[in-house]
């Protein structure tokens, strides 16, 4: 898997992958590279996703039936294929959402007490 972030860990943008299609998803419907932009966007420049990193990724939501797809022609007439989240994919973005707050709490508690000891 080709991904490219600064100083973010490849483990760490494997595993917030999924919630991170899941989210944009929820924005609306899109495309792979603007979904690319997207991360880029949100993570003020940070993370610097590859095609060769969200298509898998997609896919396996669209296998999983938390994505669906379609063709369609673009602004300028070009064929593209776009993606939104399905009602599944809602339920388990609300799952990632809840899992990823419980991380993020209990690591600001570990950081905590160990910059206070």
């Amino acid at each position: 898997m080709m991904l490219r972030c600064m100083d973010v860990n490849k483990d760490l943008v494997a595993a917030s992958a999924t919630p991170l299609v899941l989210g944009i998803l929820a924005e609306g419907e899109s495309y792979g590279y603007a979904i690319i932009k997207r991360v880029v966007e949100l993570s003020g420049g940070q993370l610097k996703w590859t095609d060769g990193m969200l298509y898998p990724v997609l896919h396996r939501l669209e296998r999983q039936g938390l994505v669906a797809s379609k063709w369609s022609m673009s602004e300028n007439g070009r064929r593209r294929k776009y993606y939104r989240i399905t009602q599944k994919g809602r339920a388990q973005l609300e799952a990632q959402r809840k899992q990823w707050q419980l991380v993020d709490g209990t690591l600001r508690m570990v950081w905590m007490r160990g910059c206070t000891a």
